[in-house]
């Protein structure tokens, strides 16, 4: 594991931050503490990027603006002691944790970054307000922390998303890095929110990266079967191979997968949410807000005949905690997942 020479400074100003020396390339990684091995790995990962001469900056900060009403503001976990250790042996520099009143000086701002149709969909209609108030408080950290570049989450993959758009669209000029969701041995995604689980409520919450296997699972074997058809010409042969795949893989029909389009996009979400009806009738029950299959450039619905990248979504309530989780797919001859 990188380590850091000396533990990170604490910074509560922005007047402490901008009278920091500046060498080599600034990486930034922002979270709003409880810090976990997925925060851990994103500050490694900004370690390695901004090398020995560079500087990586974490911020640690609860925004207000996030949460909407009935959400988990003042329940929200806050561990700045335990946030330093982390930080530090992972390889920060600085650990920048304003207050709120450092952040939004004048109380809540009246001019905002609004997320636009993209933040409406999946997340954003869950939580109306969520996007704005996140894009807000980003854009700010940005500018008081001024990076060369920003990395962040995929198992946020909307929030991700969006970030990438308002950079871009807004001129921001730093890179942001998406790295890969840290899932714990159970294949449930790290979470901060994951501490509120009592051990049947984990049991229970399980189902939303076993949905995303499955819904993964579907989708090599439409894609190996495929490919294969593609591969095999069109006699009683191919017709035997593809049988006999389909046995092995998914029983799948080998005529009617061989002529589909290829990997069918609503049997990936079929066989993601065979898994999480069986999971609303456990007990405790997950309580499933949405399951969706999204182009990853606006998180819009995909239709059976899409090609290219594609977003496998979820959100579900178990107990009194609301996770997320996703994984990412390639629809086509070069079908592949993550």
């Amino acid at each position: 594991m990188t380590t850091s020479p000396t533990p990170p400074v604490l910074l509560r100003t922005a007047g402490e931050l901008h009278a920091r020396v500046r060498g080599g390339r600034r990486a930034v990684v922002m979270t709003m503490g409880a810090l976990h091995e997925g925060h851990a790995t994103l500050i490694r990962t900004a370690r390695d990027i901004a090398g020995p001469g560079g500087e990586v900056v974490v911020t640690v900060f609860v925004n207000p603006l996030q949460f909407g009403a009935g959400e988990d503001l003042d329940r929200y976990p806050r561990t700045l002691d335990a946030d330093l250790e982390i930080a530090g042996r992972a390889g920060a520099d600085a650990v920048f944790a304003p207050a709120v009143d450092e952040v939004y000086p004048g109380g809540e701002p009246q001019v905002r970054v609004t997320a636009g149709p993209m933040g409406e969909r999946l997340e954003g209609a869950s939580r109306p307000g969520h996007f704005d108030g996140m894009l807000t408080v980003v854009a700010k950290l940005l500018h008081l922390t001024r990076p060369d570049l920003a990395l962040y989450g995929q198992k946020d993959a909307q929030q991700l998303a969006l970030i990438r758009r308002m950079v871009r669209d807004l001129n921001f000029g730093m890179e942001i890095v998406g790295i890969p969701t840290v899932r714990e041995e159970d294949g449930l995604a790290l979470s901060s929110r994951n501490r509120y689980l009592s051990t049947a409520e984990r049991r229970t919450a399980l189902a939303l990266s076993q949905a995303l296997f499955a819904g993964l699972d579907r989708h090599a074997a439409q894609e190996a079967l495929c490919a294969r058809a593609r591969e095999v010409p069109a006699t009683q042969a191919r017709a035997e191979a593809l049988s006999a795949l389909g046995e092995s893989r998914a029983a799948a029909d080998a005529h009617a997968v061989a002529t589909s389009a290829p990997g069918s996009a609503t049997a990936v979400r079929d066989a993601a949410r065979l898994v999480l009806d069986d999971a609303a009738r456990a007990t405790p029950p997950l309580e499933l807000d949405y399951l969706a299959l999204v182009d990853p450039s606006d998180f819009t619905e995909i239709g059976d005949d899409h090609t290219g990248e594609a977003v496998l979504a979820v959100a579900a309530r178990v107990g009194a905690t609301r996770l997320i989780d996703n994984v990412h797919l390639t629809f086509g001859p070069l079908g592949a997942a993550s």
